[in-house]
């Protein structure tokens, strides 16, 4: 099994900063439950119509903003879209960098706030799982006081960061954290206050991120971790089957400086519990 390196590393040089509301939080204080997920019990689940779910259901759940929504449908959710017929692990929207340069602003005119908002929701409908382009709406519906809006968009990322979060510990390949896009690595990774200093692709489908402490990241946290793995066999696995012709393509190349950014996460710690 190949890894796509060369791909998803750029993708993956512009890091995310989750902007998690104090109100959502306080309202999911249970600490996470860690459960290894049965990825065929998931598939099988998701792809069967007459099951609670079924991914067409969660998706018509998530998208009308039901809150009786469960953590567990979440963790069917996430880990679900990975079995869906366009998934594609290293597919980016065309619509995902078109406001980079915007985006690293400390602020916004209203001209701008209005552009990175329309490709944020363009990206996100093309890909609802780009926890990036969420984050990034989070912050400038906060910029225009649209708070409600923000607060929707916040509890969506908690949720799936939470998914992510109960798949494991990412202390060994045995423990190590699921995810459907690579770029997710990178996210949790800052999540914890680590920053990403190499990766290395183990077989059959692990990552493994070299992180060091990220010293704009002020939160009191144990930091004593030199690395993190996850588990990408079933993105890989999926990857191959729709595009055979990559099958040659080799891991030569190294992960970029990514640029610092303003540190909003929340403490990981009151991510609901799965």
């Amino acid at each position: 099994m190949i890894s796509l390196r060369k791909i998803f590393v750029s993708a993956a040089a512009l890091m995310i900063s989750f902007s998690i509301s104090s109100t959502a939080i306080a309202q999911n204080k249970r600490k996470i439950t860690v459960e290894k997920p049965d990825l065929e019990e998931i598939r099988i689940s998701t792809l069967t119509p007459s099951s609670p779910y079924y991914f067409p259901k969660l998706m018509k759940k998530y998208e009308s903003n039901d809150t009786t929504m469960t953590n567990d449908e979440y963790r069917h959710f996430y880990l679900g879209y990975m079995f869906q017929e366009d998934f594609d692990p290293y597919r980016v929207s065309p619509y995902a960098n078109v406001t980079d340069d915007l985006r690293m602003k400390s602020s916004h005119t209203k001209e701008e706030i209005d552009t990175i908002r329309k490709y944020a929701q363009l990206a996100l409908a093309d890909n609802p799982f780009d926890l990036r382009q969420m984050s990034f709406l989070v912050h400038v519906l906060k910029e225009k006081r649209k708070d409600m809006s923000a607060k929707i968009w916040e509890y969506r990322l908690e949720h799936l960061l939470g998914a992510i979060k109960s798949t494991g510990t990412g202390e060994s390949m045995d423990k190590a954290w699921y995810v459907i896009y690579p770029m997710h690595e990178y996210d949790m990774v800052q999540l914890l206050g680590y920053e990403a200093t190499d990766a290395k692709f183990i077989e059959p489908g692990y990552d493994y991120l070299s992180v060091r402490p990220d010293e704009t990241n002020k939160t009191k946290r144990d930091k004593s971790a030199e690395g993190f793995y996850f588990n990408i066999i079933v993105p890989q696995q999926q990857y191959m089957l729709k595009h055979p012709e990559d099958e040659e393509v080799t891991d030569d190349s190294t992960p970029e400086q990514e640029p610092a950014v303003p540190d909003y996460y929340p403490d990981p710690d009151e991510i609901p519990a799965q």
